[in-house]
């Protein structure tokens, strides 16, 4: 299952900065924009490996979203 404690306590980015930025090219994005879409990541990603696990799966699929 994936460590959000390492993302949360900003070990680890999940998202790419520039991507975001590219995505949002019309708009201006705030610095804690990014710290906050990262922690909404890993949280969708938790949900989706104990969705996974819940149903005896190793493999996390998009059904688990």
């Amino acid at each position: 299952m994936l460590q959000t404690r390492e993302v949360r306590d900003g070990m680890s980015d999940l998202i790419v900065k520039a991507a975001v930025k590219d995505a949002l090219s019309d708009q201006n994005v705030s610095a804690d924009f990014y710290d906050a879409l990262n922690e909404e990541v890993a949280e969708l990603l938790d949900d989706a490996a104990e969705r996974a696990e819940a149903n005896d799966r190793k493999t996390v699929q998009p059904r688990d979203l």
